[in-house]
């Protein structure tokens, strides 16, 4: 069963650490968006009913309920397993949490980052801890009780004091999922621009090292553990049966479409991309023209190494594949970094910390000869 993934990707704010196609954007484009977006659902020829939705952005919870609804009711399968929402913290009142319950709604992703006033203001967060509180009340007495909460591990100013405060709100809190990323230092933010330049704007002198960071992200696994909320996935954690269904999809190398600016689709052998400019794909869509600007074949092996690994779960190995990684596999086992289990390969705690160097490694491992039995190989 395939997902569907919306892309919103209006903001009230540009956060400094966010390095995705979103943004503050003229308020005029958001009908006209709209309407593109339901033509390009509308115009999909769903071949089977999608299992889950999933509403990114951006931020999807400033849409008006009625704008919600209507990109719904474009989405076949209703009610699905599991339809989600990302929220910004403070979007969230009584009407609004039961307009998205009755439009099919059942899971909310927040996009809390922190629970410490000082790195939220740093960051250009809204919020504050007593309004995740809340919302998170609020979102439950609408009866969506399936609710993530994101934190981010190495903001400006993040100490390991501040920190710990940030999971005792979690451990109050008690939501089934949780996300735990680190910072990501790129020059797609402010942020990253600025700490890749060595600058001090946007706190980046008062930025944790990466080190300080890895214990941060440490202290997660361990505390959320001792509350019954378990890894799954590198960046996520989850109590038994709220695993995020449609983010597996994308680990698991299931099928989705993607629908929106910048949104990307997989159907098993191919992947797409929409273009990320809002104004191009509005023209696109409003011309009967296809939002999609990239298509590229899907490379199995590659993909199971940067996608399967990143479950704790980890990878099943064809013989062929652990021939022709049988040194790497060796190596990083020796220093503690890999582990087998039957035909399973899967990061050790402390290969998760190093997964990006290790994973480099398999890809730079050459593809045995073929054999040559007097045909010509298959491509």
């Amino acid at each position: 069963m395939p997902g569907v993934y919306v892309s919103y990707p209006f903001c009230a704010q540009k956060c400094t650490y966010c390095n995705f196609a979103s943004g503050v954007l003229p308020a005029a484009l958001e009908p006209r968006y709209l309407d593109a977006l339901c033509a390009e659902i509308a115009s999909h020829a769903f071949e089977w009913p999608p299992e889950t939705v999933y509403l990114g952005g951006g931020t999807p919870s400033r849409l008006a309920p009625g704008g919600l609804a209507r990109i719904l009711q474009t989405i076949p399968g209703s009610p699905w397993p599991e339809a989600t929402i990302e929220a910004a913290p403070g979007d969230i009142t009584t009407d609004r949490a039961a307009a998205w319950r009755d439009a099919g709604i059942n899971r909310a992703s927040l996009g809390v980052q922190s629970f410490v006033d000082r790195e939220l203001r740093q960051t250009g967060r809204r919020h504050n801890a007593r309004t995740v509180a809340a919302d998170v009340d609020t979102l439950r007495r609408a009866g969506i009780e399936n609710i993530n909460l994101d934190l981010i591990a190495g903001l400006p100013w993040q100490t390991q004091e501040s920190w710990r405060e940030s999971l005792e709100w979690i451990r109050r809190l008690d939501p089934p999922h949780v996300s735990v990323y680190l910072l990501e230092v790129d020059g797609d933010s402010r942020l990253g621009q600025e700490l890749l330049v060595l600058g001090s704007r946007y706190g980046a002198a008062n930025t944790p090292g990466e080190e300080q960071s890895a214990a941060f992200y440490e202290t997660a696994v361990d505390s959320l553990a001792a509350i019954g909320i378990d890894r799954y996935e590198i960046s996520n954690f989850a109590k038994p049966g709220h695993r995020s269904l449609h983010n597996l999809k994308y680990w698991l190398r299931l099928p989705y479409v993607g629908f929106g600016a910048d949104a990307h689709s997989f159907d098993g052998a191919t992947r797409r991309a929409n273009t990320d400019s809002v104004a191009d794909y509005i023209e696109r869509v409003e011309n009967r023209q296809s939002p999609c600007i990239e298509q590229t074949p899907a490379n199995p092996t590659e993909e199971q190494f940067f996608v399967g690994l990143r479950l704790d779960d980890g990878i099943e190995l064809s013989p062929a594949d652990r021939l022709r990684f049988a040194a790497p596999i060796a190596r990083f086992t020796a220093e503690g970094l890999l582990e087998s289990r039957g035909p399973s390969l899967r990061f050790t705690r402390r290969g998760v910390l190093l997964s990006n160097e290790v994973l480099q490694e398999f890809l730079a491992a050459p593809a045995p000869p073929a054999p040559n039995h007097g045909t010509k190989p298959p491509l």
